[in-house]
């Protein structure tokens, strides 16, 4: 019991800069204090012990914000940050070194017994308000981002975001996400690629505008070459800058 309560405050440092000693870790981390509690709920769970298991549950759900059924089956380590919110039903699978942020439902679509509720394998991230749903899996060391509705399998290494979730599949997508994680996971704001109509507009009006300005260059150039000069004839403007104007959008 006190090896796995050394584990899961190291966790806290290895995910957490603003962890300062582990006394602090101890007694202010309400995602410690839910993990703690749930592996004697569990423990009662498993030995028939269903309404202890439930009470103790429902004790970790007063003092902690966070909601983990007792029969949910909880790896090592796994990290639950500021946790408010944050629900776990009863057929859950947690790997090992998940991290979970406030917000997080890990949810059934169905009300039938059985297995109803996601598979999280090793180093999962979910982000903030994601909503994970059914007996899907969600693979090894892929992420879900902010707000993220999962109702199908994650594969492994994968990013999913926007609701329905989408997996980022394409290079320029790879490479936001890989920018974003350099900056930080985008646990806490939405993707910068989610499917807002609005915004799908307007990257399409600037995309256009930008091969317009391009073909205009071209233009002017052939002339060039062909013996006529127009520049004295063009009224000066402000270059077009298109990947600028993109960022503001997003």
């Amino acid at each position: 019991m006190f090896s796995r309560l050394r584990e899961d405050i190291q966790s806290v440092f290895d995910r957490d800069p603003a962890a300062r000693t582990s006394w602090e870790v101890l007694t202010c981390y309400p995602g410690v204090h839910a993990i703690a509690l749930h592996r004697l709920a569990h423990w009662l769970w498993t030995r028939r012990l269903s309404w202890l298991g439930r009470f103790v549950s429902h004790l970790g759900r007063f003092f902690t914000g966070i909601e983990i059924h007792p029969g949910a089956t909880i790896g090592r380590r796994m990290f639950i940050d500021h946790g408010m919110g944050v629900v776990i039903g009863e057929t859950a699978v947690i790997g090992d070194d998940v991290t979970l942020y406030h917000g997080v439902t890990l949810g059934g679509t169905s009300w039938n017994k059985g297995k109803r509720h996601p598979t999280l394998e090793d180093g999962v991230v979910i982000g903030a308000g994601a909503q994970v749903l059914g007996p899907l899996t969600v693979g090894a060391s892929a992420k879900v981002g902010s707000n993220a509705v999962v109702v199908k399998d994650v594969p492994a290494g994968a990013t999913a975001v926007g609701n329905p979730a989408r997996i980022i599949d394409n290079e320029q997508a790879q490479k936001r996400e890989e920018m974003a994680g350099q900056l930080g996971f985008s646990a806490y704001a939405l993707a910068g690629n989610q499917d807002d109509p609005l915004a799908k507009a307007i990257h399409g009006l600037l995309d256009h505008a930008a091969e317009a300005d391009r073909r205009f260059e071209l233009l002017i150039k052939k002339l060039e070459e062909a013996g006529v000069h127009v520049n004295g004839d063009l009224n000066v403007a402000d270059p077009f800058d298109a990947q600028y104007l993109s960022k503001i959008v997003d």
